[in-house]
């Protein structure tokens, strides 16, 4: 079987940076996603159609095809008092912030200040070429529900809150 859409397909993958540092890694079987329903980042869903279980791949992924370019327009500053003053805000934290259109944003503090918190909206990993080396584990049809949900279910089903 071949990967196309409306499969559920189960790699295993290691991403590295140009300069060689390993960001991310799945060697147990665990990643699955539903090919066509646009789970994994374009570039990779694009590298991994047509491949079949047992294929091993390297590729290269622009920022376009991953996670975007870097936009300095979502750097900003917010006030201090934004966040509750009883937590200790510090570089590298993620908060769950309201964006421009009301859609949920994750935010991640570049700086802080006195009177001011410096945040980045960009994905942690924007304008990084990403470099994947996966190993096609499993491939198969995806059940009704999995298509109509639009991503995997694991081996016993499951449950939306």
């Amino acid at each position: 079987m071949k990967i196309s859409e409306k499969h559920v397909v189960t790699i295993n993958y290691t991403l590295k940076d140009n300069d060689d540092n390993i960001l991310d890694k799945s060697d147990d079987g665990s990643f699955c996603y539903l090919h066509g329903a646009s789970n994994i980042i374009p570039g990779l869903e694009g590298a991994l159609a047509g491949k079949s279980s047992g294929d091993e791949i390297s590729v290269s992924i622009a920022p376009e095809e991953g996670y975007g370019i870097r936009d300095e327009a979502r750097i900003q500053d917010v006030p201090r008092d934004a966040f509750p003053p009883e937590q200790a805000i510090e570089p590298g934290m993620q908060f769950h912030a309201e964006g421009p259109e009301g859609q949920a944003v994750m935010v991640t503090v570049a700086t802080v200040g006195d009177d001011t918190v410096t945040v980045d909206g960009n994905h942690p990993l924007a304008g990084v070429t990403l470099n994947f080396d996966v190993t096609i584990a499993d491939i198969r049809e995806a059940s009704a529900e999995e298509l109509e949900h639009g991503h995997v279910h694991g081996p016993h089903g499951h449950h939306h809150d």
